[in-house]
């Protein structure tokens, strides 16, 4: 079980989620309301309890000549789960997989290509593997926020989970 955050911890987990790659510890800190180097340590902490898993780019795929961007519902035997998803991950053209905790259609692929034949190609790999494609998604827009659980603290996200704190 991972660690209780406080809300500092909370408040960077925001900031970082915002914007990681523009946030210096400065303006995470002023911010935050402690020095930088307490963000600094925070985020060193975070980052070695394996809180903070990483820091990606947020790329968009069609501006990148990627046009088409599928998602490919799968059905997997549960106990090789693991394994052909190891697999599915080695294609080329496939940029996520999601392994699912219950129910038939066990694993989410995400797909990007610049065309039908590279969408054919990723769908026929799949299918050399085994395993049957339930459905298929294509992806209009993708819109990703902060978990709201990570406030910022001062804020009125962070009064009003006091207040319900007090209610229970």
């Amino acid at each position: 079980m991972g660690r209780n955050l406080d809300d500092v911890d909370r408040s960077i987990l925001y900031l970082l989620q915002e914007d990681a790659r523009n946030s210096t510890a400065q303006e995470i800190a002023d911010s935050v309301g402690v020095s930088p180097s307490t963000v600094r340590n925070r985020i060193d902490q975070l980052e070695a309890d394996g809180i903070i898993q990483g820091y990606h780019p947020e790329i968009d795929y069609e501006a990148a000549n990627l046009p088409l961007q599928v998602t490919f519902v799968i059905s997997a035997p549960p106990t090789n789960l693991a394994e052909i998803s190891e697999q599915i991950r080695r294609i080329q053209g496939i940029i996520d997989v999601r392994e699912m905790l219950t129910g038939r259609r066990n694993l989410h692929a995400d797909v990007v290509g610049t065309s039908t034949a590279d969408i054919t190609r990723i769908t026929d790999a799949i299918h050399d593997l085994g395993i049957e494609i339930e459905s298929s998604e294509m992806m209009r827009r993708r819109h990703v926020q902060p978990f709201n659980h990570f406030f910022l603290q001062g804020t009125e996200d962070m009064s009003a989970r006091a207040e319900d704190a007090d209610d229970e």
